[in-house]
């Protein structure tokens, strides 16, 4: 007896359409974004790229809720942020979002593990503890819970980080620059954290970076020049990544 199953890819987690972001006026007008469309992938790690002045630090901006668009819609999940007000915004965010900054954001007078449950607390909200568990084990935090952010490297603050965004099960998270303040050894650390929530804990990662390097921990690579999405690469190396990088800076 065979059994025929039909499988549903799961709808984007992130949806922009037609995007655009102006700044200033007359002369002084700056075009960020010109018309970009893009969706990011349900349990997929995706890396957004670009030359300097590109538009990516302002995408992801206005993907966040962050920052409003001039014109067109973004979407997280089945919520379109374009007209939600600021208590509206501040609700999604804290519900729906993860965020990992270049600066890691520790409060330095909680500590490891204070710091990760922040967010839950903020939200009046209990942590899952079996997934506070795979978390602390999938980040390798276990013996440094009871530190406070002065007693840490900076590789473990930024997993601190890590863990702090991935607890609240967010829908997406947001990473810009996550490495930027990491030396090498660490930043492959953060970065092997990152790939592995997504393969493991089925999270969904934007992450704005101007490495190749660590863009190739990315399943999908997008690129932008002067505001507009020019190029993807799926399954990059560092060589593929920087070779793109190199032709829309000739």
């Amino acid at each position: 007896m065979t059994t025929n199953m039909t499988f549903t890819q799961a709808p984007p987690a992130v949806v922009a359409t037609d995007v655009t972001k102006t700044y200033g006026l007359g002369d002084a007008q700056v075009h960020a974004l010109r018309g970009v469309d893009v969706a990011f992938a349900t349990g997929a790690f995706t890396a957004i790229m670009g030359p300097s002045g590109s538009g990516k630090s302002t995408l992801m901006h206005c993907l966040a809720g962050l920052d409003t668009v001039t014109s067109g819609t973004v979407s997280i999940g089945d919520v379109e942020l374009t007209g939600l007000g600021d208590k509206q915004l501040t609700h999604l965010r804290r519900d729906r979002i993860g965020f990992i900054f270049q600066a890691f954001n520790l409060l330095p007078t909680l500590t490891a593990e204070q710091n990760i449950r922040l967010p839950l607390e903020i939200a009046g909200r209990q942590a899952d503890q079996l997934l506070f568990d795979r978390v602390i084990q999938t980040v390798g935090l276990r013996d440094r819970l009871g530190h406070r952010p002065t007693q840490l490297s900076g590789g473990q603050q930024q997993r601190v980080a890590v863990a702090r965004a991935l607890i609240s099960k967010p829908q997406v998270i947001f990473a810009d620059e996550p490495t930027g303040n990491l030396d090498s050894r660490s930043g492959a650390e953060v970065l092997s954290f990152l790939r592995t929530s997504v393969r493991e804990l089925g999270q969904t990662i934007v992450m704005v970076t101007h490495d190749p390097l660590a863009a190739s921990y990315a399943d999908r690579v997008v690129f932008l020049r002067d505001g507009e999405l020019v190029t993807e690469i799926s399954e990059p190396t560092p060589q593929t990544v920087l070779d793109t990088l190199m032709k829309l800076e000739a």
